[in-house]
């Protein structure tokens, strides 16, 4: 049973950068896709990213493309969301997973950390 552990929220100004971290124990973590999906107040858990295990199949949600990169580090057994040009509607809280592939529904995640609360200024 692999646990996640994300670090790395915090208060930003829009226009800012954060860079999230989930360290995964407990398993093989090459052998996880990794996904990170966020959940604003009152909202659903939506797909933010998620990246395969060698890092050559990564997908973004839409409204992150292009101010958003995903990466991991296997030796590390770490996954990270790099955040560029942040917005206040970025603010939520953000979850790493941990599933067989790079799927865009939350249920097909089999494992989750306790979340980092990412909030963004205007």
């Amino acid at each position: 049973q692999v646990q996640l552990v994300e670090s790395g929220g915090g208060l930003v100004q829009t226009g800012g950068s954060l860079r999230l971290s989930c360290a995964a124990s407990g398993g093989t973590f090459s052998n996880y896709a990794m996904g990170w999906f966020r959940q604003g107040p009152g909202k659903d858990r939506k797909f933010v990213s998620a990246i395969n295990w060698s890092g050559d199949n990564i997908g973004y949600g839409d409204s992150v493309k292009g101010r958003f990169t995903i990466s991991r580090d296997n030796a590390k057994n770490t996954v990270y969301l790099q955040m560029n040009s942040l917005k206040p509607e970025d603010t939520a809280i953000y979850y790493c997973a941990a599933g067989s592939g790079v799927y865009l529904l939350s249920s097909q995640y089999n494992h989750w950390g306790q979340g980092t609360q990412v909030t963004v200024s205007s």
